[in-house]
């Protein structure tokens, strides 16, 4: 049996073809992994989960009996030590945990525009 001449560079043209549409598909097409796919799920949830979580953390700070004094606290601090300040507060603790959470303490102090009085 014979093998026409066209048949090698075919069969290079489909594999340098299928080569690029995934290489092309991955990077610009929007493709993704199963696995990338579930991290960029968990990493919308938490931070949905966090939005959904700042008008608990508000409301709290709103009925805290020490609120002029935290709140002088966080007003003093800046950066790094304002983020600890706010976890120190007990107001960006959600329902159900112990220890607080740092994206919620910094979303719920972008919720307290201290920056801005």
């Amino acid at each position: 049996m014979t093998i026409p001449k066209w048949i090698k560079p075919g069969v290079y043209g489909v594999l340098i073809g299928a080569f690029s549409v995934s290489i092309l598909g991955f990077n610009w097409g929007g493709w993704t992994t199963d696995g990338n796919a579930q991290k960029m799920a968990e990493n919308f949830a938490a931070d949905e989960v966090t939005l959904a979580m700042v008008p608990v953390c508000l409301n709290r700070s709103e009925a805290d009996a020490e609120r002029s004094a935290k709140l002088a606290i966080l007003k003093d601090s800046a950066g790094y030590t304002r983020s600890k300040a706010m976890m120190d507060t007990g107001w960006a603790t959600l329902p159900g945990t112990d220890a607080p959470n740092r994206d919620l303490a910094d979303a719920c102090l972008a919720g307290l525009e201290l920056d801005e009085s």
